[in-house]
């Protein structure tokens, strides 16, 4: 019956594939193989700020995994979050949470007001839901924690260098109030959506620790993104 609404659908609602085009289809097989998280692993990106903690990234930031990103980010394909949330889910489990490790608290790191209104919705907390789903239907106890938000404007990142995004990011994070009560008891792991020069990571960890979040107030365990730039390597340890 699923497949025979598909059909259906496609006939009055026509849609090719975000990653390659494919006609009459969401995402074929093909690309939903791309987003399965097979290849997750840990990622560096060189040189790294300081601060940033260890990141796992679900895939490459190339060819159909670069179209899904884009497309649900910038161009409103929401139904694309539950291939990105499997993707980012594959990433949790990667760094060490599997059933019985205990809950997890994923903390997205959140996109500025005015991206909100143009985009229609915040891409890293959208992913982050439909990862916490597909998490706990694993056996894996986890629940998405909002708690950090911008205090004071940031320029558009795109076309900055890394130590740019540093300076432009500087002490620009910070946790809501109750921030440490909604995560207690939680490990706390950073999402979003990419990972390029760290410059986001890095400064959403540190207003992590400096509230005093995570085990002992230690601040993140980690941070896992759906995709990382060529910028990012892969880990020699994993």
């Amino acid at each position: 019956m699923r497949g025979w609404w598909r059909e259906i659908a496609g006939l009055v609602l026509p849609v090719d594939c975000a990653g390659c085009g494919a006609a009459r289809v969401l995402l074929c097989a093909g690309c939903r193989e791309a987003l399965s998280g097979a290849g997750a692993g840990r990622v560096r990106p060189s040189p790294a700020p300081e601060g940033l903690p260890v990141v796992y990234a679900a895939a490459g930031y190339e060819g159909p995994v670069r179209e899904v990103l884009l497309a649900h980010k910038e161009r409103g394909a929401l139904p694309l979050a539950g291939a990105l949330g499997r993707a980012l889910a594959a990433a949790v489990l990667v760094g060490g949470w599997a059933p019985g490790a205990g809950e997890v608290a994923l903390v997205p790191v959140p996109s500025a007001r005015r991206q909100v209104r143009a985009r229609g919705h915040d891409p890293a907390r959208r992913i982050a839901l439909a990862a916490a789903g597909r998490l706990r239907r694993a056996g894996v106890p986890a629940r998405v924690a909002p708690v950090l938000r911008l205090r004071r404007a940031v320029a558009d990142q795109a076309g900055l260098g890394a130590g740019e995004r540093l300076e432009n990011l500087a002490g620009a994070l910070e946790v809501r109030r109750g921030g440490v009560r909604a995560v207690a008891g939680a490990a706390v792991v950073l999402v979003d959506d990419l990972v390029t020069t760290g410059a986001t990571l890095a400064e959403a960890a540190r207003a992590v620790r400096a509230a005093g979040l995570g085990a002992a107030g230690a601040g993140p365990r980690a941070a896992v993104v759906a995709a990382a730039t060529g910028n990012s390597k892969r880990a020699k340890v994993l």
